[in-house]
């Protein structure tokens, strides 16, 4: 006899609901600890089958724990799950984690692959150094607005220019350097933490021979390099190449119903930031890169025909392909490969 058990998991409680042959036989509540949870299952589940829990902040934490004790552990699809979970008439976490349990038994679930550690850290890696260069950004703004009220208008600039500019203005107005330059101390030391993650990102990509592979299409740095590289993780993740655009959210969607068929907008599924990155350089291989590929003269005649944004998106879901392509292989960018994906 099997037992099928579903974890509905918020930070402090999780829900536990256990099943076999149809009927629940235990169900309540623990730590959202996953070595308590695996001596709960052990306890009461002594077959367990299937652990089944939904994507969300704790799962990659979750998911390799529980690995590590031995149970079997699934992550699904919290947007499936969410349509089965909505039958129940009362939306509690005891239900939800029926719910989960009886999908289990079923097998009524999409499985989701969940990355790695190293993965995870590289992913971090970027995320940290993007946010930090946002809030400079943010910073920078905000002092410039607050000096224009006070008639200070700061000529452009960055970095070590920016800081004289507003030092020089506010050097006879003593009144508003006490408020600006607590602002401008704060940008600087968040610029210098960005470039030293930066450095720390350009110089783990030039370690790995993923991203070495991938820098060499132009206009893939080692922040685009790194994030598919740790997206993507292994190769035979995905059977065919063309499958990553789908993925990342770069295929058009499609709605039939009778007579009715027709194609929309992209489905921007996926990573965003990911799908951003490829935007953008997918934007400087048609209007900045100066080296000829088939890729790029296939895109050109596509911004001719179909206008600029839909060309990047059309080179950005294959700049996907082509990534992945080569990830596989092993092999540096071609530049006179056939841009049929």
């Amino acid at each position: 006899m099997e037992e099928y058990v579903g974890l509905d998991v918020s930070m402090k409680e999780t829900a536990v609901s256990i099943r076999r042959e149809g009927k629940r036989i235990w169900r309540g509540k623990c730590a959202s600890d996953p070595s308590v949870i695996a001596d709960l299952v052990r306890k009461r589940a002594p077959h367990v089958k299937r652990v089944v829990f939904e994507t969300g902040p704790l799962s990659a934490w979750f998911y390799h724990a529980l690995r590590a004790e031995g149970q079997p552990a699934v992550c699904i699809d919290a947007r499936h799950a969410k349509a089965a979970l909505d039958m129940a008439p009362n939306k509690t976490d005891a239900n939800d984690a029926d719910g989960l349990a009886h999908l289990a038994e079923v097998s009524f679930f999409r499985e989701v692959r969940v990355k790695g550690f190293d993965s995870m850290l590289a992913r971090t890696l970027v995320a940290a150094r993007t946010r930090l260069v946002r809030i400079s950004v943010e910073l920078s703004n905000q002092i410039r607005g607050v000096m224009k009220t006070f008639g200070l208008v700061v000529p452009a600039g960055t970095g070590s220019v920016f800081e004289q500019n507003v030092r020089n203005l506010l050097a006879t107005h003593t009144p508003l350097a006490t408020i600006i330059l607590p602002l401008l101390d704060a940008w600087r030391s968040v610029r210098y933490q960005s470039s030293d993650l930066g450095r720390q990102l350009i110089r783990e990509a030039r370690e790995s021979q993923a991203c070495r592979l991938l820098m060499s299409i132009p206009g893939i740095g080692a922040i685009t390099a790194t994030s598919f590289a740790a997206a993507i993780e292994e190769p035979c993740n995905f059977k065919k190449s063309r499958n990553v655009g789908a993925w990342i959210g770069l295929t058009t969607r499609r709605y039939q119903s009778g007579e009715v068929d027709y194609d929309g907008h992209i489905s921007r599924r996926g990573d965003d930031h990911l799908r951003g990155l490829l935007y953008e350089a997918a934007s400087v291989i048609l209007t900045r890169s100066k080296k000829e590929s088939a890729l790029r003269t296939w895109g050109l005649k596509l911004r001719e025909r179909l206008g600029f944004k839909r060309a990047a998106v059309a080179v950005a879901r294959k700049l996907a392909v082509i990534m992945h392509a080569m990830l596989k292989t092993g092999e540096f960018f071609n530049p006179n490969a056939g841009a049929t994906a």
